[in-house]
């Protein structure tokens, strides 16, 4: 009770003191991530995501899916099960196989907050039966498109694959009664692959993300919002600049069964310095990302991540001058059987003194397919990769 109440005093300061103008860290339930995979490898996925989670990765990546429909789902939740984060995406190629149409939607939301505003009565008596429960939800829609690029420069090379694709992205955030806000932004993303190498490069926000809130209080809670200093305000606004994603990963092949992808991103962002950031050149930050996975006939995978860096003062030192590096640890499991994946991934919070743990579970299922999955196309794309590669390295002999 007393931290669902703690929470709600947190929520109310924000909710007073927004003003019109730029912030940094806006929206940053979209920055949690979606799908135990790319959870398990710290985020590094926009050269390497094909499957229907690359809505939210790298939206290029949809255009990989080849099962006439592809269904993901995740559910985490944080800070002893108060904050609840769910994740549902729908994925299915177009009639023409050009494209790849996908939705998907977000929630991240503190459910059953007590609203004691009414606790207390005129006569200075406490009624607990006034307490009602209100919600603070933020949701995030997506709808994407992606699909493969024929460039004649490079038509006659089959270890060439370039795909593109986008999202429009539609904000909706609640408060209680109180407050409501709505915003829509774009993203564009790329992907390529030469060989067994992956490249990827997404531009969120790419137009800018403005989020508009309004607010609605009874003359009640103007009065107790007035008596505790609160400015009562009618609109708002958030912009979030835009923010470029950079990554590069290759496939290993230790032999016909074992396979290891590396992968490594640049979340760089255009808002300013950010306090902590490992990489900080003004206006930009970057936050590094490397992830790996170890592969065992395309049935098991072990996953493995570091990323969040961060240069913060040491808890240890009193005089608040030593710095330290932290970073969060990712670690991540997943099994594929035919047309059925499951992935289990667990981090930490990369607290000093008390860490936060969090465990991620997600599903992934094909639908009506043809015997052709996107996992089957990578590697018969790589495999012509290595046969054109061999053929080469005989001409030159």
């Amino acid at each position: 009770m007393r931290i669902r109440i703690l929470l709600f005093s947190i929520l109310s300061l924000i909710l007073f003191s927004v003003e019109a103008q730029q912030r940094k860290y806006v929206n940053d339930y979209l920055y949690i991530g979606v799908g135990a995979r790319g959870t398990g490898m710290s985020g590094a996925q926009v050269a390497s995501v094909n499957d229907v989670t690359a809505a939210y990765w790298n939206p290029a990546g949809l255009s990989y899916i080849q099962s006439d429909f592809q269904l993901g789902y995740m559910h985490s939740e944080y800070f002893s099960s108060i904050a609840k984060y769910d994740y549902l995406g729908a994925a299915f190629p177009m009639k023409n196989k050009k494209g790849v149409l996908a939705f998907s939607l977000i929630r991240y939301a503190i459910d059953d907050i007590p609203y004691t505003i009414n606790l207390i009565q005129p006569d200075g008596s406490v009624d607990y039966s006034k307490i009602k429960a209100i919600s603070a939800q933020d949701y995030a829609g997506f709808i994407s498109y992606a699909q493969k690029v024929n460039i004649k420069k490079f038509a006659h090379r089959e270890d060439i694959d370039i795909r593109v694709g986008g999202n429009l992205k539609i904000i909706s955030r609640t408060i209680g009664s109180m407050a409501n806000a709505w915003g829509g932004g774009i993203d564009l993303a790329a992907q390529a692959k030469v060989g067994k190498w992956k490249f990827g490069a997404v531009l969120k926000d790419a137009t800018t993300t403005y989020t508009v809130w309004s607010f609605s209080f009874t003359e009640k809670e103007k009065q107790v919002f007035a008596q505790t200093g609160n400015e009562i305000v009618s609109r708002s606004s958030e912009v979030a600049t835009p923010r470029l994603i950079l990554g590069g990963g290759k496939n290993f092949s230790v032999n016909k069964k074992i396979n290891v992808l590396a992968e490594v991103n640049m979340d760089i962002t255009t808002d300013g310095k950010r306090y902590g950031n490992l990489i900080n050149l003004k206006p930009f930050s970057i936050d590094p990302r490397l992830g790996i996975e170890l592969g065992y006939n395309q049935l098991f995978y072990l996953r493995g991540g570091i990323g969040n860096f961060q240069r913060i003062l040491d808890d240890k030192d009193t005089n608040n001058v030593e710095k330290v590096t932290l970073f969060q640890p990712t670690f991540g499991l997943g099994v594929k059987l035919k047309s059925f994946c499951i992935d289990y991934a667990f981090s930490s919070l990369n607290l000093q003194s008390n860490p936060l743990y969090s465990h991620f579970i997600s599903f992934k299922i094909d639908i009506n397919k043809k015997g052709y999955t996107e996992s089957a196309a990578d590697a018969k794309l790589e495999q012509k990769a290595d046969q054109i590669n061999k053929s080469a390295n005989r001409d030159k002999k």
